[in-house]
């Protein structure tokens, strides 16, 4: 089984913040798989489902072969425990559910500050970088080498605190263009259960327009 979780604040009072992006991306991507995240289980939204692979890839793609894998068995989690508490969700969830390896079963989508805007960053394992989410959940499982998708928020001015920039909404140009890049990331992860982290770091680790 593969888990997919995304962090965030519970609440309306946090929802459109720089820090819930992971649980608006993992939103898109529950939804456009069909998997209500109607249960709570974990101290969490979850929901459970099957995905396939896209069909119609183009020719030479390095995931032509993909259309002749099996479904795969998706599990999806929202921790409602706040950003700093979210391990103890997904060690729940590790412990309650039949995922084999987190170096490839477990995908974390996050906020990242040092990213531009809607730039897509995915790694294999890694350090936290400050996330206070991550380093919970690294701390939790007792391990960081568990894959992540990172979506940049952009760092403020000097004069803001990044603590109060994370939980600030984005700016209406920035929300009107979140709609595409939330898709994209959506996609990203879909990709990533899917093909593997290689093969979709080559595709996604690029910038908006310039595909850089």
């Amino acid at each position: 089984m593969k888990l997919v979780v995304g962090l965030g604040n519970p609440g309306a009072r946090y929802v459109a913040t720089r820090h819930n992006i992971g649980a608006r991306i993992v939103d898109r991507f529950a939804f456009d798989c069909g998997i209500p995240l109607a249960e709570r289980r974990f101290e969490s939204r979850f929901g459970r489902g099957r995905i396939s692979p896209p069909a119609g890839r183009p020719p030479g793609d390095s995931a032509e072969h993909s259309a002749h894998r099996p479904t795969l068995d998706v599990a999806v989690l929202v921790p409602e425990t706040y950003m700093n508490h979210s391990g103890s969700a997904v060690a729940a969830a590790l412990r309650g559910l039949s995922v084999e390896d987190i170096r490839t079963d477990l995908l974390v989508v996050v906020d990242d500050l040092d990213l531009p805007f809607g730039r897509l960053r995915i790694r294999p394992r890694g350090s936290s970088a400050g996330h206070r989410g991550l380093e919970d959940i690294a701390e939790q499982i007792d391990s960081s080498d568990f894959p992540r998708l990172r979506f940049g928020i952009g760092r403020p001015e000097p004069e803001i605190d990044p603590v109060d920039w994370v939980l600030r909404a984005f700016s209406s140009a920035e929300e009107a263009a979140l709609e595409e890049r939330i898709s994209l990331a959506a996609e990203a992860v879909g990709s990533i259960l899917i093909d593997g982290v290689v093969s979709s770091m080559n595709r996604y680790n690029r910038g908006p327009e310039s595909g850089d």
